[in-house]
């Protein structure tokens, strides 16, 4: 049986430019260089790119969902200019002490995209710039992948903290990943007998 080929990608400061206050505007939403690119790449490679984002500046009350559909569309045609698609945002709109289940590095958006799609996500490659978005990942069975861009640019100059997911995949950035992905799988692919 044929299975999805589905990647689990964090939104700010892994797709777009993250900021300390937050990105509470279409205008504030800047795609990272590359990014976009990096899914298109993933796209034509067969995968199915899914978002899986905190996005408690809608519990702070910071902007309202109208406001964050705006951003996504604005995503999305940038991606469909690029050649790109992004399948389904999922996003956590609680703020950190509101204890829900959602909320990464909780696994409960992983574990909705999961059900949506009828996948296992053991294995699934999830990638984002922050240690909460790997333990969510890997707290559902993800593979771990981590980009030196957002808050994982402070984590250049050294190895990773102790506190980082065993076998995790450092990446210079989400074009990097998905450079890695794509000849991940036509090594194995050539691998295979015929």
């Amino acid at each position: 049986m044929q299975t999805m080929k589905l990647v689990i990608i964090d939104r700010d400061g892994t797709i777009n430019a993250d900021r300390h206050d937050f990105v509470k505007t279409v205008d504030e939403w800047v795609p990272l260089p590359g990014a976009l690119d990096a899914v298109a790449r993933l796209n034509h490679a067969g995968w199915h790119v899914v978002v899986a984002s905190n996005q408690s500046g809608l519990g702070r009350g910071l902007f309202d969902v109208g406001t964050l559909n705006a951003m996504h569309v604005k995503m999305h045609k940038l991606l469909a200019a690029a050649g790109g698609r992004i399948e389904a945002v999922f996003f956590c709109p609680h703020k950190s002490e509101d204890d829900c289940a959602c909320r990464k590095p909780k696994p409960g958006l992983f574990e909705q995209i999961g059900e949506r799609y009828g996948v296992e996500l053991a294995g699934v490659p999830a990638v984002g710039d922050s240690l909460r978005d790997l333990q969510a990942g890997v707290a559902a069975g993800c593979e771990p992948h981590l980009v030196l861009t957002g808050k994982g640019a402070a984590l250049r100059d050294g190895p990773l903290p102790a506190a980082f997911p065993a076998g995790t995949t450092v990446h210079e950035d989400l074009a990097s990943f998905a450079s890695f992905l794509i000849a991940r799988e036509a090594r194995t692919k050539s691998a295979r007998p015929n």
